[in-house]
């Protein structure tokens, strides 16, 4: 497995220590740091020197408008780093994730979670590791002694919060043990895959922050699906990443659902 992440996680250790400039994208709490730019940049062009005709989404990238189409060629999905608003607040969870996907279909994932010294990787069919260790997502079945983590993410359109903290409530009255937020759809999806929490669940992250990690929950015996219940799909910002398909579903059954933006909606063909 190509993994081209050893200078990317220095950069972004070596950042931290320092003053960073931080910038807005699409709106007061979306943020962006020059160091994810220059991770990115790395990264593509490492991988570039290997395999010159491989595609590429990369999330700075396509903020600076490059198109989101995740085709049948190979095509490497990159968020250089996951949990920027931590980052900018030396927050400990950090991750660079980098996916790689054939036929639209995610075939190995890497997740190194900077500040932890975590590295969780998957390879289809082969299973998923941390660190080298296999990982295992949780036995347990009842949801009422389960944790579930979830994110509140950057859009503060009143409806939207509104749908966000019903979501919360219902999951939160079942009762469960708890709700956590790491602040990194990827480290989540990775705990979930470790046995950490039995769930993770949002709308409104994106493919370069799923790609990846998906592929590791899987692996690891997770279940994908969709917030509605549906199959997960790559491109549709929203996700149910658990350790079993009963616990998914009830997670389902309380979540008051909203549609954002394909991350593909202006590419051609999309669906509108």
């Amino acid at each position: 497995m190509f993994i081209p992440a050893a200078p990317p996680v220095k950069v972004v250790r070596e950042a931290l220590l320092e003053d960073r400039m931080v910038m807005v994208k699409s709106s007061s709490v979306d943020l962006v740091t020059q160091t994810d730019q220059k991770v990115e940049q790395l990264i593509i062009q490492s991988v570039k020197e290997k395999f010159p005709t491989h595609r590429f989404i990369g999330e700075e990238s396509v903020a600076a408008g490059e198109p989101c189409v995740l085709s049948d060629e190979p095509t490497w999905i990159i968020d250089p780093i996951d949990g920027t608003t931590n980052f900018v607040h030396r927050f400990p969870f950090v991750a660079v994730s980098i996916g790689f996907s054939v036929n639209k279909q995610v075939e190995f994932g890497v997740v190194y979670s900077c500040l932890e010294d975590k590295m969780f990787t998957a390879r289809r069919g082969r299973g998923s590791f941390c660190n080298g260790d296999p990982l295992q997502v949780s036995d347990q079945k009842a949801i009422k002694q389960s944790i579930i983590a979830t994110e509140f993410g950057s859009d503060r359109d009143p409806e939207v919060v509104d749908k966000i903290f019903s979501s919360l409530r219902n999951i939160l009255c079942i009762p469960v043990h708890g709700i956590r937020s790491a602040g990194t759809a990827a480290i989540n999806m990775c705990l979930v895959a470790s046995g950490c929490v039995e769930a993770y669940y949002e709308i409104g992250m994106h493919v370069w922050d799923l790609a990846a990690a998906s592929l590791i929950v899987s692996e690891a015996g997770g279940v994908l699906m969709d917030v509605e219940g549906g199959p997960f799909d790559l491109m549709s910002r929203r996700v149910i990443a658990a350790n079993n398909r009963t616990i998914a579903e009830r997670i389902s059954g309380e979540i008051q659902a909203y549609a954002p933006a394909r991350d593909d909606a202006a590419a051609p063909g999309a669906d509108p």
